[in-house]
């Protein structure tokens, strides 16, 4: 699944469990998929979060941004 997919999955079954009297095994397994699912989350945005930072430092690297320089041009 994608990342919009989990959380829109992740937020049905909040509601679910916030709403929705059950037994308790019954909420115990949507409990259990949506912790799997947010660590799901939690590893794509960590994911993200690096691929970011890398591509911004390479890009700092290749040349870096000096605003007098750019004005005298």
């Amino acid at each position: 699944m994608s990342f919009t997919q989990d959380m829109e999955e992740l937020q049905k079954i909040v509601r679910r469990l916030e709403s929705e009297a059950m037994p308790l095994e019954d909420a115990l397994s949507l409990f259990e998929e949506g912790i799997a699912r947010l660590r799901a989350c939690q590893a794509f945005l960590k994911d993200a979060r690096q691929r970011v930072t890398r591509l911004s430092s390479e890009t700092l690297q290749e040349e870096e941004w000096n605003p007098i320089r750019d004005e005298q041009r």
